[in-house]
């Protein structure tokens, strides 16, 4: 994510993926019973939209805001000077330039797959910017693997989630959670 001729006119597409994955690599037998659960994604409708929260650097200057930032793909933001609209807009406090972010389309779901492997979740038009770190915090949804049972409410925050399955009689979990935030 590392970019020396960046200015605030340049157009960049970043993609945050996760994968459900182990820190050893395990037999595929043993990935597919860590994660019992597909169609992984955050609760993110107009009326429950879902907030990204992000740590986010200016590209110009480097500075790297001290704090947390959200963006919603329902929140719309002025830019300066009558340039249009963003779902983000930020005024870097060292260098003074405004720089923006857009969520191109809804979150994609994240379906389990055997060796796990990343999938993109969304892609952000980033102008002047870059997100370097994702948290994620508000609530996802996923479906049981075989039991087709929805799970509704799951944090991620910690990086892992568990519960159980009655359809099915066993535990359900999503560990060893990593994000990666990349250029697409």
């Amino acid at each position: 994510m590392k970019s020396s001729d960046m200015n605030i006119e340049s157009a960049r597409l970043e993609t945050i993926e996760f994968a459900l994955l182990t820190p050893t690599p395990p037999t595929a037998r043993e990935q597919l019973m860590d994660a019992k659960v597909t169609d992984l994604r955050p609760v993110d409708t107009s009326e429950e939209p879902y907030f990204y929260t992000f740590k986010v650097q200016c590209t110009s200057c480097r500075e790297i805001h001290p704090n947390w930032v959200n963006i919603s793909r329902f929140e719309s933001n002025e830019l300066s000077g009558s340039r249009g609209e963003a779902n983000f807009v930020w005024k870097c406090k060292s260098c003074k330039r405004e720089s923006s972010a857009t969520i191109k389309a809804p979150a994609n779901t994240f379906v389990h797959a055997s060796p796990p492997k990343p999938q993109n979740i969304i892609e952000i038009d980033c102008r002047g910017l870059e997100f370097t770190e994702f948290k994620a915090d508000g609530e996802w949804t996923a479906k049981g693997l075989e039991s087709t049972t929805i799970f509704p409410g799951i944090d991620l925050q910690e990086g892992e989630w568990f519960d159980y399955d009655e359809k099915a009689g066993e535990e359900v979990s999503i560990k060893d959670l990593r994000w990666e935030i990349r250029r697409a």
